[in-house]
C-alpha cells in the first residue's frame, strides 16, 4: 500500500535516540525496547529503548538548572526566541507533517493543513503573548500603601502529553510554560515520540537554550508517574483519559504541586428544529471523523429534534459511508486509521456490543481490504437509550451515536447528562436559542453552528471530569505563573495605626 521512499525515515532521523536533555538526543536507560507501529501498516518503524527513571531525573537536573537563566530573561528576549522557533518550524513544516502522518496514521492533508500550521500558529501567538503577561495595576488601595502584583514562573513543569495530536499537544504544554519563564519536561506518548523529538530539535536551532525544554519518552508507570511526583517539578500539566488523570492528580497531590488537567470528552451536538439541515449534516461527519474520532472534542453525541431525526440519520449515513479511507500519504485519502490494532479493537467491542440495543445505520466493520492496518469504517448507531454505554463512555473512534429529542429544555439536559464537559455544539437560526444553548450546556468550548474549531486566542478546557485549567490563549498564563502580592508603605512612620492592636494606646 504503501511507497517507503515518500515516507519520513524514523530509524535514521533517531538513531541517537528517543530522549532530548540538555539540547541533545541521547538514548534511554530502562533496558526495555519499545517500537513505533504505521498503524497503516502495523510495520515497526523505529526501535527505541525506554526512558528510566534515571533519564527523567537528568531532565528535570537539566531543566532546573536552565531554569534561572530563562526565567531571568526579559520578555522581549524570549518573545524573540519564540518567533524563531516559530520561522525554523515553517521551514521544517514537510518534515513534520510526514513524521506525524507516519506515527499516527493522519492523512497527509490533516497534518499539512491542520496539525502543523496550528503549531506554527501557536508559536507565533505565545511569541507576542510573553511580552503580555500583566497584572493589576499598581494603586493605593489602602491609603497608605501602594500595591501592584507581579505574575512569576512556577519553575521546572513536568508534562504528558497523549498520542492523538502528539505535534499540537506538545505545543500546547510546552509553549505556555517557557513562555511565562518556566522550564519543561514533556513525556510525550510512547507509541508517537518523533514530533516531540522534533519540536525540542527546532528550538534548539532557533537559539532557546539547552535545558529549556527537555523530552523523555518513557512508560507512564514509571518515567511518567516519577516526573509527576518528582520533588523538583512545580507543576504538572496532563492531557488523556478521566482515568489516568485521577492517577496523575493523585501522585501531583501527595506533592502539593501545582496541577492543570485536560481529560476525556462526550461532545454532544445538538441540532433544532429550525436548524439548516445541509451544514448539520456535513458538520456531523466532519466533526465526529476528525482524526478518526480520535479527539476528545470531536462530535460523539448528536441529539437531533425530533422533525428532522429521520433525515439527518439518513443523509448522515450517506455522507459517512463516501468517506475514503486509505493511505493516509495518498492524496485522495480522507481518513487513516486508528492510533494502533488494540484501539480499533475497542472501537469494534463498543459497537458490536451495541448492536443488541441498538442500530448500526452505516459502518460498524473493519474493512477487508485495509485488515493489515488499524482501520475501521465510520460508523453511525441511531437509537440507543439515553443511558447506554455508547452514549456515556468515550470511544475515542470514528463512531457517531444519534437520539431524538422534542422539545428544547429535554435537548440541553441530554447534552449535559454525561460525566464530561469539555466540548459541544448547537445548530440553530434563531439567536435566541443558540444564545441560551451556549448559557445552559456545561462544556469549556460551545459552538454554533460549527463543531472542531479552535484558535489560538481562546482558551481550551472543560468542566466536570473534563478537567480544568486551559490551553492555548492567554487565559495559559493563569496556569503557568504565581501570582505575588507586592505591598509597599508610603507613610515611613515606624509606628503603624494599626500596631494598637498589639500595643494597645501606649505612645
Amino acid at each position: 500500500m504503501h511507497n517507503p521512499g515518500h515516507r519520513f525515515q524514523a530509524q535514521d532521523r533517531f538513531a541517537d535516540g528517543a530522549q532530548y536533555i540538555a539540547g541533545r538526543l541521547t538514548k534511554g536507560t530502562s533496558g526495555r525496547m519499545h517500537a513505533v507501529v504505521d498503524p497503516a501498516t502495523g510495520e515497526e518503524v523505529y526501535t527505541y529503548e525506554l526512558a528510566s527513571t534515571v533519564d527523567v531525573d537528568a531532565a528535570v537536573a537539566a531543566a532546573r538548572e536552565a531554569f534561572p537563566g530563562w526565567a531571568g530573561a526579559t520578555p522581549g528576549e524570549r518573545s524573540d526566541a519564540l518567533y524563531r522557533f516559530a520561522a525554523v518550524l515553517a521551514d521544517r513544516a514537510e518534515e513534520f507533517a510526514r513524521a506525524e502522518s507516519l506515527q499516527c496514521g493522519k492523512p497527509l492533508k490533516l497534518t499539512r493543513e491542520f496539525d502543523v500550521p496550528g503549531t506554527i500558529d501557536n508559536i507565533a501567538f505565545f511569541a507576542g503573548a510573553a511580552r503580555h503577561l500583566q497584572g493589576q495595576s499598581a494603586g493605593e488601595y489602602s491609603g497608605d500603601h501602594t500595591s501592584y502584583v507581579r505574575r512569576e514562573p512556577i519553575g521546572v513543569v513536568g508534562s504528558i502529553a497523549p498520542w492523538n495530536y502528539p505535534l499540537q499537544m506538545a505545543a500546547w504544554k510546552i509553549l505556555p510554560a517557557i513562555a511565562a519563564g518556566n522550564t519543561i519536561v514533556l513525556k510525550p506518548a510512547e507509541l508517537t515520540p518523533l514530533t516531540s523529538l522534533l519540536f525540542a530539535e527546532a528550538a534548539t536551532a532557533a537559539g532557546i537554550p539547552d535545558g529549556v525544554i527537555n523530552i523523555v519518552t518513557g512508560a507512564g508507570r514509571d518515567a511518567g508517574e516519577h516526573l509527576v511526583g518528582h520533588p523538583d517539578v512545580a507543576m504538572t500539566s496532563f492531557t488523556g483519559s478521566t482515568a489516568v488523570g485521577k492517577r496523575v492528580a493523585e501522585i501531583a497531590t501527595s506533592t502539593v504541586k501545582r496541577l492543570h488537567l485536560e481529560l476525556g470528552g462526550k461532545a454532544p451536538f445538538v441540532v433544532f428544529d429550525d436548524a439548516d439541515l445541509d451544514a448539520a449534516v456535513n458538520g456531523a461527519v466532519a466533526g465526529s471523523l476528525i482524526n478518526s474520532g480520535q479527539d476528545c472534542t470531536a462530535a460523539t453525541r448528536a441529539y437531533v429534534q425530533r422533525p428532522l431525526y429521520e433525515e439527518f440519520v439518513s443523509r448522515t449515513a450517506a455522507l459517512m459511508a463516501s468517506v475514503r479511507l486509505g493511505d493516509p500519504f495518498a492524496s485522495g485519502t480522507d481518513l487513516g486509521p486508528l492510533i494502533s490494532h488494540a484501539q480499533r479493537d475497542r472501537v469494534a467491542g463498543f459497537v458490536d456490543r451495541a448492536r443488541g440495543y441498538a442500530r448500526v445505520v452505516t459502518g460498524g466493520e473493519i474493512p477487508e481490504e485495509l485488515k493489515e492496518g488499524a482501520y475501521y469504517r465510520p460508523t453511525l448507531v441511531a437509537d440507543a437509550p439515553q443511558d447506554s454505554e455508547i452514549v456515556q463512555s468515550e470511544i475515542f473512534g470514528p463512531v457517531l451515536v444519534v437520539l431524538p429529542f422534542d422539545s428544547d429544555d429535554e435537548g440541553i439536559r441530554l447534552a449535559n447528562d454525561t460525566p464530561y464537559g469539555l466540548a459541544a455544539s448547537a445548530w440553530s437560526r434563531d439567536v435566541y436559542r443558540a444564545n441560551r444553548a451556549t448559557r445552559e450546556i456545561k462544556a469549556g468550548c460551545v459552538w454554533v453552528n460549527d463543531h472542531i474549531p479552535i484558535i489560538s486566542e481562546m482558551p481550551h478546557g472543560g468542566y466536570k471530569a473534563s478537567g480544568f485549567g486551559k490551553d492555548m490563549s492567554a487565559y495559559s498564563f493563569e496556569e503557568y505563573t504565581q501570582i505575588k502580592h507586592v505591598m509597599f508603605d508610603n507613610t515611613a512612620v515606624a509606628r503603624k495605626d494599626w500596631h494598637r492592636t498589639i500595643f494597645g494606646d501606649r505612645p
